[in-house]
This record gives structure tokens, C-alpha cells and sequence, in this order.
């Protein structure tokens, strides 16, 4: 009897900081774009570290998205999104602080990792930090025994280094501080806790990113076929088919 072959499924990765760890939340940005891609297409990860910066995260990148000879042909699609805790002042919280200079390294590194693993720069977004809530963020810092360790007027310039970083990698970008700030709206409806992402906040992501995403998945095949499609004498032949299957 013929081996059977392993049906691989696309895939795509949402790498991050505890903004992607809560994606998959009810209601979470992440949920949505699986419960899209839910149509037998490909299958969403989500690798979402809560409370790293980009520091560590360019040194774990390698054990998530693993070499294989140079090539990750099933992957669809990472997202980027890290800015949040690297944007911690320095006095206050030097834990997690990350000048931006180095930040900006890590997006190239985290970027030029992808590519030599054949990840192109066409499949990378990355997505800023959004805009913090100072007098919410500080209530929650007072409760864990801290200071305010954050300012928006500081994420605000890692977001901006985030968006002329992407420029420089040819990847494109969600630019989340700026549009949850546009035109003086209040942004604060779009945060839970001044710094996370409210039920609002998670669908404005959900939305805006499946723009930059759908060209990227809209080709991909449709895996195994429509039930209707089966032939009830002799399903062997419709489903052991060679379609998406790994090689």
C-alpha cells in the first residue's frame, strides 16, 4: 500500500507581545482573523509572548519559525508586533526598556531572519504599539507597587520608528498609534486597561489587518474537498488525492 502524505497547512503567524498572547480572547483580533481563515485554507498560530520586547524576541525567533533548509514555503504571513514594552522608560522599568535605535535593529534583524529563512519581506507586517492611556496604565502600575512606567508621547516614537523601519525592510505596516489617534478621536474607547486592547480596539485591529492580510491568503487552495464534492463509492479517490499535501 502507498504511503500517506501529511496534509500541511498554511499558515499564519502572529508574533508578538501579550497584545498577540490575548488575541485569541473572545472576541481577541486573532480570533477573528482564524475564525476567517476558518474555510479550510490555512490555520492561524499565534506565538504571542507576554511582556517581551524585541530584544528577546529576535533571540527566540529562530526556535518558533525554525529553519528548513532554508525555506518555509507554507507560511503565508507573520505579523510583527512588539513595540508596547520596549517603549518602558528606562528609570522605571529597565527590565523591559529598549532604546529605540536598538529596537530598530531588532524589527531589521527579526525581518532579515525571515528572509534567510524563506519567509519574504512581501509576507512580513509589522504593527506599532498602540497609543497608551497614561492615567489608566498608571492605575494598574500602582496596583503591581510601580510608577507610571510609560508615556504616549514615547510609544509615539517607537511607533513612528516602527513605520520608517518597515520603509527601510520593504514590509508594510499597521500603523495602530496613529490611527486610533486620527483626527482627535478619543482612543481610549480602543484600550481596557490603558494599555491593552478593549473589545473596540480588538475588532479595529481584526478589521484593518485583514486589509493588509487578505491578498496574502486570498490564493491559497481550498483544502480537502466540499463534502458534496466526495464520491460515496469510492472517497479514497477525492480525499488521498496529492492536493496541498506535504512533499
Amino acid at each position: 500500500m502507498s504511503r500517506i502524505k501529511r496534509i500541511v497547512w498554511p499558515q499564519v503567524v502572529l508574533f508578538g507581545d501579550s497584545i498577540t498572547q490575548f488575541s485569541f480572547q473572545a472576541h481577541g483580533w486573532g480570533s477573528e482573523i482564524a475564525n476567517r481563515l476558518a474555510s479550510r485554507k490555512c490555520d492561524v498560530v499565534n506565538r504571542g509572548l507576554s511582556g517581551y520586547n524585541t530584544r528577546w524576541a529576535r533571540i527566540v525567533l529562530p526556535r518558533i519559525i525554525p529553519s528548513q533548509c532554508g525555506a518555509n514555503p507554507h507560511i503565508a504571513a507573520v505579523t510583527v508586533f512588539f513595540g508596547a514594552n520596549d517603549c518602558s522608560l528606562e528609570d522605571k522599568n529597565p527590565q523591559q526598556h529598549i532604546s529605540i535605535q536598538e529596537y530598530r535593529e531588532n524589527l531589521k534583524e527579526i525581518t532579515q531572519y525571515l528572509a534567510s529563512v524563506g519567509v519574504s519581506n512581501d509576507k512580513v507586517i509589522f504593527i506599532t504599539p498602540p497609543p497608551l492611556h497614561e492615567a489608566a496604565w498608571e492605575k494598574e502600575c500602582v496596583l503591581k507597587g510601580s510608577a507610571l512606567n510609560r508615556l504616549n508621547s514615547v510609544v509615539g516614537q517607537y511607533a513612528e520608528a516602527c513605520v520608517q523601519t518597515a520603509g527601510q525592510c520593504g514590509v508594510d505596516v499597521l500603523d495602530l498609534w496613529t490611527l486610533m489617534q486620527k483626527d482627535g478621536q478619543d482612543f481610549t474607547i480602543y484600550l481596557s486597561d490603558g494599555l491593552h486592547l478593549s473589545e473596540r480596539g480588538n475588532q479595529l485591529v481584526a478589521e484593518h489587518l485583514w486589509n493588509l492580510l487578505e491578498s496574502r491568503v486570498a490564493e491559497l487552495p481550498f483544502i480537502l474537498p466540499y463534502w458534496g464534492d466526495i464520491d460515496p463509492k469510492s472517497p479514497e479517490t477525492s480525499l488521498l488525492c496529492d492536493c496541498a499535501l506535504e512533499k
